[in-house]
């Protein structure tokens, strides 16, 4: 038998940070199941465990020296295992927020895409139809809408009166709305 088995907390503590490998390792022998245990029941992710183990031996012999001579020595080792997880907790919320975060992103540009696509075949579709109105409609309905022509200035450039350019957009509307309907109606089904 070792005599750094009969020894206690203190004494091993005392050991290693005078730079006692023996000692060091007399506490990892000791804690290493029970800490092994417990962190287990909190993350149930054995990999972590390992890792987590890793890090609060590499951490107590790097510091060693700033070690507090106690006789709690697994308090201390099972507080640092509690930060450890704590601090992995954490960083698995700030993953989930991102990944969440970058799948609300992708969901809007994906929205935004589809808008896009949709408006631009309404336009499409509506140009079409357009065409298919009579030339002078057509061209009425053109600059009101798309050139942003007021009735005055579309009566003056075409040489008709306001009432004639209002007509022919009212008339124009009514068109569109029962063709540009039966053609969305048409699109849904197809």
């Amino acid at each position: 038998m070792s005599i750094y088995k009969s020894l206690s907390d203190q004494e091993l503590i005392i050991r290693t940070k005078a730079n006692d490998h023996m000692a060091y390792t007399e506490i990892y022998d000791r804690y290493k199941k029970d800490l092994q245990t417990h962190i287990y029941k909190k993350t149930g992710n054995f990999d972590e465990v390992k890792d987590i183990l890793q890090e609060i031996f590499i951490n107590l012999w790097i510091n060693r020296a700033k070690l507090p001579v106690t006789d709690n020595l697994s308090g201390y080792l099972y507080i640092s295992a509690r930060n450890k997880i704590l601090n992995i907790i954490s960083h698995k919320n700030v993953e989930s927020n991102y990944i969440r975060s970058l799948q609300l992103f992708i969901d809007e540009a994906n929205y935004v895409t589809d808008l896009s696509i949709r408006e631009n075949e309404l336009t499409s579709l509506l140009k079409d139809q357009i065409g298919n109105l009579p030339p002078k409609m057509g061209e009425v309905f053109s600059l009101s809408r798309f050139s942003n022509f007021s009735h005055k200035e579309i009566s003056t450039k075409l040489n008709i009166s306001e009432q004639t350019v209002s007509k022919q957009i009212s008339n124009a509307i009514k068109i569109l709305k029962s063709k540009l309907n039966l053609d969305l109606v048409k699109s849904l089904f197809i």
